[in-house]
């Protein structure tokens, strides 16, 4: 059954504990805070946000285990899929699915960012993975000014594979994406269109039928809003949702490098409650002194404040 990611669908963090480790409690206190939220739909862990690629592959495993542990198995857990070669990529998936993860966000071979890729390349790693593993796929469509990003028949012949059912599209290219999600639309009417421009959601949300996005971890109440305002094509709501939000997005997303985004989550599950701090794994480094108070401002300014955790 192909799941139906039509909604909101957070990629949390992965909490550490001050020594470095993985922080499985806390684990269990985002899980069930966030699977807890009516209109979540998925739980997208070990993405940049998860700071997948920074842990064990041991780790990643039990990653997966304790998210899909921390809601009971209500909401699926979806797994990145990031290894750099089709095989390496295709096993990774198989131990996702034994680990419990019901589909698969597959990163492109992370060579392609500085090299570039062979044509038919993309569509050989999506194929290999799903045959390996029959993990349900989701196409990831990295930024316009990267060389892994994907041409458009690239992404309908990725599309229109066995095993995939969505698409995140993060281009960030609107002149792309005004003439691209149309056409993946015409050709694939079933195909789940999700926006990941965690920066700038609100000219996307018109187009699409959720979000996969970090910002999911520390706002998730607004953002099922705005993406039910943006189904409703009601631009004034929508709107005063992003004026709403903007302080916040500000000062999580409008750093100097996107990485940073994912300091900044952390010091915002802080100020929701979830997290006691916002300790991360290098090569990502802690926020400039006065950060956290920046980002406690802005959250106040949103009225995004303490939450209760599911028992």
């Amino acid at each position: 059954m192909t799941l139906d990611l039509r909604g909101l669908n957070p990629a949390p963090v992965t909490p550490f504990t001050e020594e470095g480790d993985v922080d499985y409690d806390a684990i269990q206190r985002l899980g069930s805070w966030l699977g807890s939220i009516d209109g979540v739909k998925s739980l997208v862990v070990l993405g940049h946000a998860g700071e997948g690629t920074f842990l064990t592959e041991e780790e990643q495993l039990e990653v997966i285990r304790a998210f899909v542990a921390s809601t009971d198995g209500r909401v699926p857990v979806i797994a990145g899929i990031t290894k750099e070669g089709n095989k390496t990529a295709a096993l990774e998936a198989k131990a996702a699915v034994e680990a419990g993860a019901a589909a698969g966000l597959v990163y492109p071979s992370h060579g392609w960012l500085r090299f570039g890729y062979q044509q038919g390349a993309p569509q050989s790693r999506y194929r290999e993975i799903y045959e390996e593993s029959g993990l349900p796929l989701i196409l990831f469509q990295y930024p316009d000014n990267t060389k892994a990003t994907y041409d458009l028949d690239t992404q309908l012949e990725i599309a229109g594979q066995d095993g995939v059912f969505a698409t995140k599209n993060g281009v960030r290219n609107m002149r792309r994406w005004y003439t691209e999600i149309p056409a993946l639309r015409a050709a694939y009417p079933d195909l789940q269109i999700l926006s990941c421009h965690d920066e700038y959601l609100l000219p996307t949300m018109f187009d699409v039928d959720g979000l996969l996005v970090g910002y999911g971890n520390i706002a998730p109440e607004p953002l099922i809003e705005l993406i039910a305002a943006g189904k409703a094509r009601d631009y004034e709501a929508a709107h005063a949702i992003h004026e709403r939000l903007l302080p916040v997005t500000q000062n999580v997303y409008h750093r100097g490098s996107h990485m940073e985004g994912t300091v900044a989550l952390k010091w915002g599950l802080v100020q929701r409650g979830i997290l006691d701090h916002a300790t991360v794994r290098t090569p990502l480094l802690p926020l400039p002194a006065g950060a956290d108070a920046e980002i406690a401002a802005a959250f106040a300014l949103a009225g995004l404040g303490t939450v209760s955790v599911p028992a």
